[in-house]
């Protein structure tokens, strides 16, 4: 199991942009698949990006173009790179990895 701790979220206009971090406890490198969900107010938890072992990368239709999840492995933490953020992308974002959840970051995107 690992801990997961995500940062980097808050209130942005619409166009700007935001990037997540997720530090994980112990070593990332032996972790095959992580991932970025979200949630927004009243509605079920959402794939957002996902990225493997050896950089092979994911993303929901909704922010192709968009969004770009990193890994380095070096420092044990995933990243999101959130660009023309729109209103629909406000919600909460968790990061995950190794059957484990953080306890997630808020994102909001409001003028």
């Amino acid at each position: 199991q690992v801990q997961l701790v995500e940062s980097g979220g808050g209130l942005v206009q619409p166009g700007g942009s935001l990037r997540l971090s997720c530090a994980a406890s112990r070593s990332i490198s032996g972790i095959y698949f992580m991932g970025w969900y979200r949630q927004a107010p009243g509605k079920q938890r959402e794939l957002v990006a996902t990225i493997t072992q050896g950089g092979s990368t994911n993303y929901a239709d909704s922010v192709k173009g968009r969004f770009t999840i990193s890994r380095d492995d070096a420092k044990s933490t995933m990243y999101l790179q959130m660009n023309s953020l729109k209103p629909e992308d406000t919600g909460v974002y968790f990061c995950y990895a190794y059957a484990s959840w953080g306890q997630g970051t808020q994102v909001t995107v409001s003028s």
